[in-house]
């Protein structure tokens, strides 16, 4: 084989594998106990290791996948909770409380697959049970009753499939994979006795092992709890991205799957796992969008239970933007509030900006710049403890659409579709190196007369 097949077959085997492992239905990384697996887990490895050896370039890959992917399939995610006195090997460990719940669409169309975090403590209505919060449902009806309150609760959105991870799988595909890189902004380090859980985690880059990367996932935060979380499962889905496209992996993999087979219950049918495959080859690594369902927490004055109180509109809007499901009698020409610079971005967005340049006053500098241009709803967050090269325009309230608006305004920036910024912004700006000279150049045309 010259270089240049070798070359190509290395990045087909790079998307595949991505999409495969992480993405297109790979599963999730649990806020508690963690579980992110393989689409592909149900699949007999011995059928990847004939494709290995025999499907070097796109075009056999092709004639070796016949089903294709005609129109959008929404699959939910479960990562379920440990289930008490049931043996690892029962199938009841499927049966425990959802600790995560995602909702992820391949989408043919737009040639995106779009990731929507549900906090597991969102308020529901359970048919035969009432208020409750949707992590519940799973012990009270499965997999088909999480499904019908979580389609109610996303105004009729229709779910196609389901996948259920166990507990542990987490910890044993990291351990499987070697590690992951993850940046850890903060020291994390506390005893909770009640849970047999000892966290200590230093701050700063470094590789996880798997019980590290779990301590990284269930480290909880009083001030943020959950959605902290949510955050942090969002950070090492992207790690997980990162470790699957490597190299030294890829002969691996294989392997890995057959050793995860244990963690998964699924109802996708053979031929759908290869049309998810055949989709998987037109993707790029930037083509993820991962969003959370939007909302509020509750007070102590509204119920003794603490829940996650869905906004409506914001709902909707993320369903159109990220998912093209479109309601009716929703307003989409309105996305933000009427005083508006353009007919996507309102002045009033709540956006926060936050260091993470060589420029100690770049992020002060640059809040007084939006403010200048008639935003004011502006703040300044604490620096980002790592140096970035490049400003990160971090979609946190799930605006796409306006996202881009904000870049073309501010000419720099990258866009990054997920929940990972300020919690309580619109968007968070992090400022990168990129953005010193950029923000100085502002300062000097302001001083001109």
């Amino acid at each position: 084989m010259n270089n240049t097949s070798s070359t190509k077959s290395r990045s087909i085997w790079h998307k595949l594998w991505f999409w495969i492992l992480v993405l297109v239905l790979s599963g999730t990384t649990t806020t508690s106990f963690g579980a992110i697996t393989a689409l592909f887990a149900p699949v007999e490895p011995q059928f990847f290791s004939q494709l290995l050896q025999k499907f070097t370039s796109d075009v056999l890959w092709r004639k070796g996948l016949p089903y294709q992917l005609s129109q959008p399939m929404n699959i939910l995610v479960m990562g379920i909770d440990q289930v008490s006195g049931v043996a690892e090997n029962s199938p009841d460990v499927f049966e425990g409380r959802s600790d995560t719940l995602l909702l992820v669409q391949a989408n043919p169309t737009t040639q995106t697959v779009s990731l929507l975090s549900v906090p597991r403590d969102t308020q529901v209505l359970i048919p035969k049970i009432g208020i409750a919060k949707i992590n519940e449902a799973n012990v009270y009806g499965g997999p088909k009753l999480v499904e019908s309150v979580l389609e109610s609760t996303l105004s009729g959105f229709e779910i196609h499939r389901y996948v259920r991870v166990s507990k542990g799988a987490f910890r044993e595909l990291v351990e499987q994979l070697g590690g992951i890189e993850i940046f850890v902004p903060q020291p994390m380090s506390y005893t909770d006795n009640t849970q047999q859980l000892k966290i200590d985690l230093k701050s700063g880059w470094q590789t996880l092992n798997g019980e590290q990367a779990e301590q990284f996932a269930r480290f909880r935060e009083e001030v943020h709890g959950d959605i902290g979380r949510i955050q942090r499962q969002q950070v090492l889905l992207k790690a997980l991205r990162n470790r699957v496209t490597n190299v030294a992996v890829l002969p691996r993999l294989p392997h890995i799957i057959q050793v995860m087979l244990k963690y998964v219950d699924t109802n996708l049918s053979f031929p759908e796992m290869l049309a998810l495959v055949s989709f998987s080859l037109d993707l790029e690594r930037d083509d993820l969008r991962m969003v959370m369902l939007p909302g509020r927490a509750s007070s102590s004055d509204e119920y003794l239970t603490s829940y996650w109180i869905i906004d409506q509109p914001g709902r909707d809007r993320i369903l159109e933007q990220y998912f093209n499901f479109k309601l009716e009698d929703f307003n989409y020409n309105d996305l933000f509030y009427p005083i508006k610079v353009n007919e996507t971005l309102s002045l009033e967005a709540k956006i926060a900006v936050q260091n993470a340049s060589s420029n100690s006053q770049a992020a002060t500098n640059f809040a007084q710049y939006l403010r200048d241009q008639g935003f004011y709803n502006v703040y300044v967050v604490s620096d980002w403890p790592d140096k970035e090269p490049l400003t990160q325009i971090i979609v946190q309230g799930g605006y796409l659409e306006s996202a881009e608006v904000v870049k073309n305004a501010l000419g720099f920036g990258n866009i990054e579709p997920a929940s990972i910024g300020e919690i309580g912004s619109d968007f968070t700006v992090r400022l990168g190196e990129d953005s010193v000279e950029i923000i100085n150049a502002f300062q000097e045309q302001d001083k001109s007369p």
